[in-house]
């Protein structure tokens, strides 16, 4: 069991970002390690925050894990080898059976429709 607790703060440009906070006073600062299809990912930071206690994590997503397919990426404690979080991608060919690709793609051909039919009433007034 972990000494720490993970919680996402944002995902943005490709850095996946959250915090960590020790459940123990005056914990050292954690080692953490990232893994993509079981390889370790580098580039991984962790600063401490002010107020003691609380890091900020930050991970950089690789270009090689941007393409079709689903990419796993799994955050550990390394010292106690616990899975603390994890975050997928998923992207091409794969997100074409998955429901909210449908939902989006139902709502640009929504939006298409919509233009048309105005211009339309307007062309005809």
């Amino acid at each position: 069991m972990s000494d720490f607790e993970l919680t996402k703060t944002r995902f943005c440009e490709g850095v996946w970002e959250g915090l960590l906070t020790s459940s123990v006073k005056d914990a050292g600062a954690p080692e953490i390690a990232v893994t993509l299809h079981d390889k370790p990912l580098h580039g991984v930071m962790v600063t401490e925050v002010s107020g003691g206690g609380r890091w900020a994590l930050e991970i950089p997503v690789p270009l090689e894990a941007v393409g079709d397919g689903v990419q796993t990426f799994l955050i550990l404690d390394a010292n106690t080898d616990t899975l603390l979080d994890s975050f997928t991608l998923i992207a091409g060919e794969v997100l074409g059976d998955d429901i909210r690709a449908e939902m989006d793609l139902l709502r640009a051909e929504l939006d298409m429709l919509k233009r048309a039919f105005r211009r339309h009433c307007l062309e005809t007034m």
